[in-house]
């Protein structure tokens, strides 16, 4: 995982200096960019657990969400996710028949890469990045004596669009796609006698409409 940290790493600050190397933009343009966008969190899930099978249904969940936007240039900028959402959790379709995981919440904060088609009001956009995800405030519902979820790092892609209200508000539209993966240890001794580990593929789409400023 360490690895994988630090090779997103090098792979933005790459990213960062290849853009600031670039001509800067005749035109004014503001370099700071904050949205406050309403989010549909949607996993796309699945799982393989050992010994007793079957599958996972991990709910959809709707929460507020804050980003940050720095522009290199007129096209091209970084953005920062902010964002906490919480899931109910179940295993399906196992041998001891569905089995009720409790909840837990995501704290995903994600960074992208983005370029900006401009030119117009309506302003584009592409990205690409990394996602790190921490689990926390685990209820591990009342089969498990107790879940534990592996720290996910994972990668983004993006993409939405700005509607230039006038030159500093905007309204936004945005579409992400997370690869997050997990594995999750539950403690089931004493309704199934065992502790059994599930490889979980989380992979939601996020949905995103709000409002954003321009500085």
């Amino acid at each position: 995982m360490r690895k994988t940290i630090l090779f997103a790493v090098a792979v933005f600050m790459g990213f960062s200096n290849f853009v600031m190397s670039q001509d800067s933009p005749t035109s004014d343009f503001g370099k700071w960019q904050f949205r406050l966008r309403g989010i549909v969190v949607a996993p796309d899930e699945g799982a393989e657990i050992e010994a007793i099978g079957g599958d996972v249904s991990i709910s959809t969940a709707v929460v507020p969400e804050f980003d940050i936007t720095y522009f290199f240039t007129e096209n091209w900028s970084a953005e920062l996710i902010l964002g906490t959402t919480k899931h109910d959790v179940e295993a399906i379709g196992t041998a001891a028949g569905d089995i009720d995981l409790g909840s837990v919440w995501l704290l995903p904060p994600t960074l992208t890469g983005q370029y900006h088609f401009t030119g117009s009001n309506f302003v584009p956009y592409l990205g690409a990045g990394v996602n790190l995800t921490l689990f926390y405030g685990v209820d591990e519902g009342p089969v498990a004596n107790d879940v534990e979820y592996d720290t996910a790092v994972g990668f983004a892609l993006q993409g939405g669009f700005d509607f230039m209200l006038n030159d500093k508000w905007f309204l936004n539209l945005d579409i992400k796609k997370l690869f997050l993966n997990t594995t999750a240890t539950v403690d089931a001794t004493t309704a199934l006698g065992a502790t059994v580990e599930a490889d979980v593929d989380i992979d939601p789409w996020i949905f995103g409409f709000g409002v954003g400023l321009k500085l």
